[in-house]
């Protein structure tokens, strides 16, 4: 029983670390999409900035620039939007591993607690035992 808790224990460990490790990558994907969204947010600002000061100058080939961003940003809010979706699954998965953690936390304090009743249902049984032995003992004594 000692070994299993042992176990339990280090699964309970290691579904924790996995859940931190998961945490943490997720923190840091949610830090890189931010950047990256500010610094896509500021590149299609600049294109689109540029864009207009070229359709002031030449109005054909100012529109088909205006075209071609567009598109690029479509492409990069497709891409952030993909971004969240994995992270949306992350976020799943992190919720079923916590949901683990608990069951297995569950697991082990019944399992700690049936160990603990039988420890106190032996121990009793080894004390009626012994106190049953001491007395054939001074019966065997007395009739010797």
């Amino acid at each position: 029983v000692a070994m299993e808790t042992v176990s339990l224990e280090h699964q309970i460990q290691s579904v924790q670390r996995h859940i931190a490790f998961l945490k943490k990558e997720q923190m840091e994907l949610l830090h890189d999409l931010h950047l990256e969204i500010l610094r896509l947010q500021k590149h299609c600002s600049g294109h689109r900035h540029r864009s207009e000061d070229l359709v002031l100058g030449i109005a054909q080939q100012g529109n088909v620039l205006d075209r071609e961003l567009e598109e690029k940003c479509r492409a990069m809010e497709a891409q952030l939007q993909e971004k969240e979706k994995d992270n949306l699954e992350l976020r799943k998965e992190l919720r079923h591993k916590e949901a683990l953690v608990a069951a297995l936390r569950s697991s082990l304090r019944s399992k700690e607690r049936r160990f603990l009743e039988e420890l106190k249902r032996r121990s009793h049984r080894v004390t009626i035992l012994d106190t049953e032995l001491q007395k054939q003992t001074e019966a065997a004594a007395y009739l010797s």
